[in-house]
């Protein structure tokens, strides 16, 4: 793989018994590049995103993740090679506040010198916690109420503010701003624009044309399993209505197979 692309996938594919829910993706993504994932409910779009981060194991095919073969077991694997997802589900520990989810399942540690004795730094996780949320813009009042006070938008940032606060090297967001209002979506779409002015490469998975637009490089559209258009809406003459096409199969692009 080129030193260009930070992900790549070759004829990933993944079947349930006898539902083809993923067939032969062949996907690409550069560095610092921000990609969206486009299609009807299951196109195939969430399915994609599980092969790739170890939620489930792919029937075949290869993922390529900075230049290397991988075959992560779950999605700690992934997070711990660079991979930082938001899910749908968000994944908060609901009885936690902010600065134990953001560093649950890597907590920071003094007095290691005691070895299996050593103490949670509580007072690093706070600063880096905030040094966090400032650098993306988060805005949450008390870092120290449980996650299960928070509005669902409060919710949502933290779990982006968890993948921006540390150093990834791919993040990944679900439909980040489903079921958001107007001003907490404005909140999630500047951080994804911090992302980008850091260099940081970034998949969108979103319905929202305004926002993809507004936000991504290319878009990548699934249909019915198949990634069935590739388009660079940055440079190309692409309009929402092309890309509606493409998602209802009213439209083809030569080089893929039809996924009707």
């Amino acid at each position: 793989m080129s030193n260009d692309y930070i992900l790549e996938t070759r004829n990933l594919t993944k079947h349930y018994g006898g539902v083809h829910a993923l067939e032969g993706a062949n996907f690409k993504l550069r560095k610092g590049e921000h990609i969206a994932i486009m299609g009807d409910n299951g196109a195939g779009k969430s399915t994609f995103v599980r092969q790739i981060t170890g939620v489930e194991q792919r029937t075949r095919g290869d993922v390529i993740f900075d230049g290397k073969p991988v075959n992560f077991v779950g999605p700690l694997d992934a997070r711990e090679a660079g991979i930082e997802t938001v899910f749908q589900t968000l994944a908060l520990a609901d009885d936690l506040d902010v600065p134990d989810n953001l560093f649950l399942g890597r907590e920071l540690t003094k007095w290691n010198f005691l070895g299996p004795f050593r103490l949670l730094d509580y007072k690093a996780m706070h600063q880096a916690t905030m040094a966090g949320l400032e650098k993306t813009g988060v805005k949450i009042p008390n870092v120290r109420n449980p996650i299960r006070n928070m509005s669902g938008g409060q919710r949502q940032c933290v779990a982006i503010a968890r993948t921006a606060t540390f150093h990834s090297k791919l993040t990944i967001m679900d439909e980040p701003t489903a079921a958001l209002g107007v001003q907490e979506t404005a909140q999630v779409e500047n951080i994804i624009r911090t992302l980008k002015e850091a260099g940081e490469p970034l998949i969108l998975v979103s319905h929202n044309m305004r926002q993809v637009f507004d936000l991504v490089d290319r878009v990548v559209v699934f249909r019915r399993g198949r990634i069935c258009a590739d388009l660079d809406i940055k440079n190309d003459d692409v309009t929402g209505e092309d890309v509606v096409g493409y998602i209802t199969g009213a439209k083809t692009q030569a080089g893929f197979e039809d996924a009707a």
